[in-house]
C-alpha cells in the first residue's frame, strides 16, 4: 500500500480498531488538562450553576461533531481541503488559525503534563512537562505510529473515566441541587459556556477524531452510520468526564472547602480522597495532558500536511511541533492555570470559521460530498449551532480582552 496517509485497504477488524481511536482521539483531545482546570474554576466560582453550562456546551458539541464527522467522513477529504476548494485559500487561512490554536493549546497540554507528574510524584513541573513531551515524541518516532496512537488513547480515556467514577463518589456532590441547577441556574456565564465548548470542540479538537478517521477508511455514504455513531460516542465520554469531574469538585465545595491554590484541581482531590486522591488526581491529569498532546500535534500537523504526505513525513513534523511547543513552555514565564483558560477561550475563536465553511459544503458543493442528499434536519440544526457559535465568538473576544487588560 502506498504511504497516502488514507488507508483504504484496512481489513474490517483493522477499520473499527482505527475509528474506536479516532473517537478517542477525539473525546481525550477534549478531556486535556484545560478542561480539568476550567471545570475546576468555574465550579469553585459558581457552584452547583455550572451544570447548565455543561449541558449547553454538551448540546453545542454534539450539533458540531455530527456536523463535521459527517461532512469530512462522507467528503474523504480534511477541512482545509474542502475549504480551498469551496474559497481558494480560505482553507489555509483555516490552517493556520489551527495551527496557532493548536500551539497555544499544546503548550497548556505539556504544562498540565507537569502539573500532573508533580502531583504523583513530587517532581518539578516543568521537568515533569519535558519528560512528558519526550514520552509523546517516542509514540510518532515508532514504526508503528497509528496503531500505537490508537491503543494509547483507548487505554488512558479508560482510566481516566473509572478513577473519575471512584472520587465522585467519595466526594459525594448536592445531586438534587447540581439536577435543579441543570434546568434552572441561579447564575448564567456566557462566557464560561464559550470557554467550555472552545475547549471541547474548538480550534483542533473540532478536527482531532475527523481527520483521524480519514485514516481508518471509514469514508464515503455507505459509511454514515458509522461515522455518525462515532461521533455522537466521543462526546458522550466527552460530557460523562466533565459531568464526574464537575460533581466531584462540587462535592468538595459545597462540603465547605475554599480552593485558593494554584493548583486548584489537585487541592480538590485532595480534599475528597486524601493522600489517594491526590495521587489519582496526578494519573488523570496526566493521562488527559499526554493524550490532548497527542491530538493537538496530530491534527495541527494534519492541517499543514495532505493525504499525499508520505507518513513517515508527517510523524517526523509532528515530533517538531512537540518538541517546538516544549521549548516554548519550557521558556514560558506565565502560570499554566492561566495559560489552560485562554486557549479554551482562543479556540472559540476559531470555531465559528472551520464550522461555517463545512456547513456551506454540506448545503451548496453536493459535488464534494459524492452526491450525497445532506439530511436537512441535521443542517438546520448546524446552521443554528454555528449562529450561537458566532455569538459565543463575541463573548471571547470580549472575554480575552478582559483577561489580558
Amino acid at each position: 500500500m502506498a504511504e497516502t496517509g488514507i488507508k483504504l485497504n484496512l481489513s474490517s477488524s483493522a477499520r473499527r480498531t482505527a475509528l474506536l481511536g479516532a473517537m478517542f482521539l477525539m473525546a481525550t483531545s477534549a478531556i486535556g488538562p484545560g478542561f480539568i482546570t476550567q471545570t475546576t474554576v468555574f465550579t469553585a466560582q459558581i457552584g452547583a450553576s455550572f451544570a447548565f453550562a455543561i449541558l449547553a456546551s454538551i448540546l453545542i458539541d454534539i450539533a458540531v461533531q455530527m456536523n463535521v464527522w459527517r461532512v469530512i467522513g462522507v467528503s474523504g477529504l480534511r477541512a482545509q481541503e474542502l475549504g480551498n476548494k469551496v474559497v481558494p485559500g480560505i482553507g489555509w487561512f483555516l490552517a493556520g488559525l489551527v495551527f496557532l490554536g493548536g500551539v497555544v493549546f499544546n503548550i497548556g497540554n505539556i504544562a498540565g503534563t507537569g502539573l500532573g507528574v508533580n502531583a504523583m510524584m513530587g517532581v518539578d513541573p516543568k521537568i515533569g512537562g519535558l519528560v512528558s513531551a519526550v514520552v509523546a515524541i517516542l509514540i510518532f518516532v515508532s514504526k508503528k505510529a497509528g496503531m500505537a496512537l490508537d491503543r494509547i488513547v483507548v487505554l488512558l480515556g479508560a482510566v481516566m473515566i473509572l478513577l473519575m467514577i471512584y472520587v465522585a463518589i467519595v466526594a459525594a456532590p448536592p445531586l438534587g441541587e447540581a439536577l435543579k441547577n441543570t434546568i434552572l441556574p441561579e447564575t448564567v456565564d456566557f462566557l464560561i459556556i464559550t470557554t467550555l465548548v472552545g475547549g471541547t470542540v474548538g480550534g483542533y479538537i473540532t478536527y482531532a477524531g475527523a481527520h483521524r478517521m480519514l485514516d481508518s477508511g471509514a469514508t464515503g455514504v455507505k459509511h454514515v452510520k458509522e461515522i455518525t455513531r462515532s461521533s455522537i460516542l466521543g462526546i458522550i465520554v466527552t460530557g460523562l468526564m466533565r459531568v464526574l469531574l464537575f460533581l466531584a469538585i462540587l462535592g468538595v465545595v459545597a462540603g465547605g472547602t475554599v480552593l485558593s491554590s494554584n493548583n486548584m484541581a489537585a487541592e480538590a482531590f485532595g480534599a475528597a480522597a486524601g493522600e489517594i486522591g491526590l495521587r489519582m488526581f496526578g494519573v488523570v491529569l496526566w493521562a488527559a495532558a499526554i493524550t490532548s498532546v497527542i491530538g493537538a500535534a496530530f491534527t495541527s500537523v494534519s492541517f499543514i500536511t495532505s493525504s499525499r504526505t508520505p507518513e513517515r513525513k508527517r510523524n517526523l513534523i509532528t515530533v517538531a511541533f512537540i518538541a517546538g511547543c516544549a521549548l516554548v513552555y519550557a521558556f514560558l514565564g506565565q502560570a499554566p492555570q492561566q495559560l489552560l483558560i485562554f486557549a479554551g477561550a482562543f479556540n472559540g475563536l476559531i470555531l465559528p470559521v472551520g464550522f461555517g465553511v463545512l456547513l456551506w459544503v454540506a448545503w451548496r458543493r453536493r459535488d464534494l460530498m459524492h452526491g450525497y442528499a445532506y439530511p436537512k434536519w441535521l443542517l438546520l440544526v448546524g446552521i443554528a449551532t454555528w449562529l450561537i457559535t458566532l455569538f459565543l465568538g463575541w463573548n471571547s473576544v470580549m472575554g480575552l480582552a478582559k483577561l489580558w487588560s
